[in-house]
């Protein structure tokens, strides 16, 4: 287990985009997308695009057990929601320091949610 989690944090060093696997709050069926992260500390963070509005973030609210796959290294970990605005703000300053301010704010449009992943 341990290599799986050095493999899985090696990859998450060096890339920024991983897919997540959702479980659909009303289908059950799994969703796939991809998503930029921020690694930190042994924490995952995640942003989701439009906020609240996210359906991916809907569905980790309903059912917080997401998979990642960082280029075929892949891990199911729970998730927990953020939602006060010093937590959520701090996340996106991750972001920000990361991708850079201009690309946040050209791709996001809504900053009153984060994600939370502890890295197994």
């Amino acid at each position: 287990m341990a290599k799986r989690n050095d493999a899985l944090k090696d990859r998450l060093s060096r890339y920024r985009e991983i897919r997540i696997s959702v479980t659909g709050r009303n289908s059950g069926r799994t969703i796939s997308i991809p998503v930029w992260f921020v690694l930190e500390d042994g924490k995952l963070y995640l942003l989701p695009v439009h906020g609240s509005d996210t359906q991916w973030y809907k569905n980790v609210l309903k059912n917080p057990s997401m998979q990642i796959d960082a280029r075929g290294t892949e891990a199911k970990l729970q998730t927990v929601a953020i939602s006060d605005a010093t937590g959520v703000s701090s996340v996106v300053e991750k972001f920000r320091g990361k991708y850079g301010a201009n690309d946040v704010r050209k791709y996001y449009s809504k900053f009153d949610v984060a994600v939370l992943a502890q890295m197994p």
